[in-house]
C-alpha cells in the first residue's frame, strides 16, 4: 500500500511574493476554494505579522474552507507567532509555521548569532506555538546549504520540543537532486525521534531543479511537498505542483499517493494565471499551451496513430479536452488530413498529394495555418460561406466606452455595437453579438514587439470552445484593432459554427 504525501500548497504566500502578482483577500479565497476542490490538503495562507491585509486574508480563508489544514507562517519571534496563532481562530483545522535560518551563510550573516542560539530560539519558537495548536511546522531556513551535524541536532530538538512536521527548504534552490535528497537520507538515518514528524520538502528553481529536488526529497522519504500552482513564487519559482503530481502519477515506482484531483488541474492553473496576471510559459510543463501540442510531422503522425506514441499522459487526466495537431511547414500529410476532415473535407491520393504540396509552400511563408488558409487551398472541393472578415473598428468615450464593429460573415455584411468596460473589451463584445460564436476567452496576452510610442503590439488569443481550444494571433500598432483581428483569426479556426446576425 502506497504512503500518503501531504500537498501543501503555499500559492498564496510564497507564490505571492512574485512582484506584481499581489491578490486582494476576496481573490485570494476564491484560489483558496479552488485549491480545496482541487484536493490540496494544507493550505499556506499568508504571513499574518507582515500586513493587516496578510492577517485579514488568512482569518477570511480560515472561515471560507473546511477540509484543508490552514496554516500561517511565522518567524521565531514571538510577536510573529502571537499574531499567526489569532489569524488562525476561525480555522477548522490550524498550523503554525515557524522557523529559523539553519545554514552557516545564515547564521553569520543575516542573523548575526551562532548555532546554540539558533537552536535555542527554534525550540522556544516551537514551544510557543504548541500552546496555541497541536499542529506546528518546523522550517530550517537555507537547510540546503546547511552542514549536516547541525541540521540533525536541529531537527531533532524542534521535534522533541513538539514540532509535528519538520521542513527542510532549498530556500537558494543550490542543490542538485543527489545532494537534496541525500539531506533527507541523512535525516532518517541519524535524527533518532524523526519518526515522530513528517519531512517536508520545500524546493526553489534558481537552477531548474526544484521539481527533481522534491522528487528526490520523496524517493528518500519525504511525506509532504511545498508547492505552488505554475510553480509560480519568489525569483525564478517554487516547486510546481503540477509537475510533481503528474510525475508521481506516470511513475508507479514512486510508492506514494496525493489525493489531488488531476483532472482540475488545468482550469486551477487558468484561475491563478488569471487573477494574478502572469501567464504561464508556453512551454511549461503540464499546463503550457504547448504542453499537448505536435507540429512535427513526424509527431503528428505518431500521435494520430497511437497517442502514446508521444505523450506519456493522456491530456483529459490533467484537465486538456485533447491534444492539439499544430499546422506548420513541419506538419505531414496526415496532420493536413486530420484537419481536413474535420472541415468536412475528404481527400486522398493524388487529390490529397496536389494540395499538400501547396500547403507546404503556404506553410513556408506564413507562420500559423488557419481555416481561411485550408478552405482557399481545397477551394475547388469546397465552398465556405461562415468565414468572418474583420472590415473596420472603431470606438468612442463619452463617460461609457462604446465600440462600433463591422464583420463580413460569408457574402454578407453586418454592424454592431457594445459597450464594454475598455475599447477592447466593448470591440470583442461587438464582435460576439454578431456572430453568437458561444466561446470562452481563456487567454489574452499583449506582448510590445518594438521600442518607442508608436510599438507594435503582438496580440495572443486563446478560446475554448466545446473544451476544444483554437488560437487567434495578430499584430498591429493600433492594440485594439490587434486585438480584433486576433479574435476572429481564433474564430475561423472553429471546424463548425453556426453564426447568428443581427
Amino acid at each position: 500500500m502506497s504512503d500518503k504525501l501531504w500537498i501543501f500548497d503555499t500559492t498564496l504566500r510564497d507564490g505571492e511574493q512574485v512582484p506584481g502578482c499581489q491578490l486582494n483577500t476576496q481573490e485570494k479565497i476564491i484560489v483558496a476554494k479552488a485549491l480545496e476542490d482541487l484536493g490540496v490538503d494544507i493550505i499556506e495562507a499568508g504571513f499574518p505579522i507582515s500586513s493587516p491585509g496578510d492577517f485579514k486574508s488568512v482569518e477570511e480563508i480560515s472561515k471560507a474552507v473546511s477540509n484543508p489544514i490552514i496554516c500561517a507562517l511565522s518567524r521565531a519571534v514571538q510577536k510573529d507567532i502571537e499574531v499567526a496563532a489569532d489569524s488562525l481562530k476561525y480555522a477548522k483545522k490550524g498550523r503554525i509555521h515557524t522557523g529559523i535560518g539553519v545554514s552557516p551563510e545564515h547564521i553569520k550573516y543575516k542573523l548575526r548569532s551562532d548555532p546554540d542560539e539558533i537552536i535555542r530560539r527554534g525550540v522556544a519558537a516551537v514551544k510557543l506555538a504548541r500552546n496555541f495548536v497541536d499542529d506546528v511546522e518546523f522550517y530550517a531556513e537555507d537547510a540546503g546549504r546547511a552542514e549536516h551535524d547541525f541540521l540533525a541536532k536541529i531537527i531533532e530538538e524542534v521535534i522533541k520540543a513538539g514540532a509535528t512536521v519538520v521542513n527542510i527548504p532549498d530556500t537558494t534552490g543550490y542543490c542538485l537532486p543527489e545532494q537534496y535528497g541525500g539531506f533527507i537520507s541523512m535525516l532518517k538515518n541519524r535524527v533518532p525521534n524523526i519518526d515522530k514528524a513528517i519531512i517536508s520538502t520545500h524546493c526553489h528553481n534558481d537552477l531548474g531543479m526544484a521539481t527533481a529536488n522534491t522528487i528526490a526529497g520523496v524517493q528518500a522519504g519525504a511525506r509532504q511537498v511545498e508547492v505552488t500552482i505554475n510553480g509560480i513564487g519568489e525569483r525564478a519559482g517554487n516547486t510546481s505542483m503540477e509537475e510533481v503530481v503528474m510525475a508521481i502519477k506516470c511513475h508507479g515506482s514512486i510508492p506514494v499517493e496525493t489525493s489531488i484531483d488531476t483532472p482540475k488541474i488545468y482550469g486551477t492553473s487558468r484561475l491563478v494565471s488569471k487573477l494574478m496576471n502572469m501567464p504561464v510559459q508556453p512551454n511549461k510543463a503540464i499546463v503550457g499551451r504547448n504542453a499537448f501540442a505536435h507540429s512535427s510531422g513526424i509527431h503528428q503522425d505518431g500521435v494520430l496513430k497511437h497517442r502514446e506514441n508521444y505523450e506519456i499522459m493522456d491530456p483529459k487526466d490533467v484537465g486538456v479536452a485533447e491534444s492539439s495537431i499544430v499546422l506548420t511547414a513541419r506538419s505531414g500529410r496526415a496532420a493536413l488530413k486530420h484537419h481536413l476532415d474535420a472541415l468536412g473535407v475528404e481527400l486522398e491520393g493524388e487529390e490529397l498529394r496536389e494540395v499538400y504540396e501547396q500547403f507546404l509552400l503556404l506553410a513556408d511563408k506564413k507562420r500559423d495555418i488557419g481555416r481561411k488558409d485550408l478552405m482557399s487551398l481545397v477551394g475547388k472541393y469546397v465552398s465556405d460561406s461562415n468565414f468572418v472578415e474583420l472590415i473596420s473598428v472603431g470606438y468612442s468615450s463619452n463617460g461609457n466606452i462604446t465600440s462600433q464593429v463591422k464583420l463580413k460573415v460569408g457574402e454578407k455584411e453586418y454592424s454592431e455595437t457594445a459597450e464594454g468596460n475598455g475599447p477592447v473589451d466593448a470591440v470583442l463584445k461587438a464582435i460576439e453579438k454578431i456572430v453568437e460564436p458561444q466561446v470562452e476567452l481563456e487567454e489574452f496576452l499583449i506582448q510590445a514587439m518594438t521600442a518607442g510610442s508608436d510599438d507594435v503590439a503582438k496580440v495572443h488569443m486563446k478560446v475554448i470552445k466545446n473544451d476544444v481550444p483554437y488560437f487567434g494571433f495578430s499584430s498591429n500598432s493600433d492594440i485594439v484593432l490587434a486585438s480584433a483581428m486576433a479574435f476572429v483569426d481564433a474564430l475561423n479556426k472553429i471546424p463548425v459554427k453556426e453564426y447568428a446576425t443581427t
